[in-house]
């Protein structure tokens, strides 16, 4: 039964990796470029679900404080004194606001995997244009028919 309980609270993990499975066998299995091609985004894209589901924390909000909350309605927008209290939390004296980092996401995986998606439509687009260099040169995008023209010299 643990098993089980193990697998069921960590699904979303285990459909990430039958889905870069998936990407992984169309790239191997597959002999035209565009299959192979749409197996590679498929990968990447578990890939970014993947970890982008790792930077979520249950109930914490985005690290982003307001005018407000800083200085205070009573504030003279004067610089908020603020000191590293107990256990990292950030205190506010001038308005008694404490701030918990165990509250807030770590935005660094969520804006890595905003590269990784703008450097996965990049290689899918350098991906199809050899695609179609290769469908002018040789008349064919299966690979194994490209790579017995070129052995035989074409």
């Amino acid at each position: 039964m643990e098993i089980f309980e193990a697998i069921s609270t960590k699904i979303n993990y285990w459909v990430y990796i039958v889905i870069m499975m998936i990407g992984l066998y169309a790239m191997i299995a597959k002999n035209n470029m565009i299959k192979k091609l749409i197996g590679m985004s498929i990968f990447q894209t578990a890939i970014i679900l993947f970890y982008v589901s790792i930077g979520v924390k249950e109930g914490a909000t985005i690290p982003i404080l307001y005018h407000d909350q800083v200085h205070g309605a009573h504030d003279d927008h004067h610089e908020a004194d603020t000191s590293h209290g107990e256990n990292g939390v950030v205190e506010s004296h001038a308005t008694d606001i404490h701030i918990n980092p165990d509250e807030f996401t770590n935005p660094l995986v969520h804006v890595l995997m905003l590269t990784a998606i703008v450097v996965g439509v990049s290689t899918l687009g350098v991906g199809l244009a050899i695609t179609q260099k290769l469908h002018r040169e040789y008349g064919s995008i299966e690979e194994h028919e490209i790579l017995e023209l070129i052995k035989s010299g074409k």
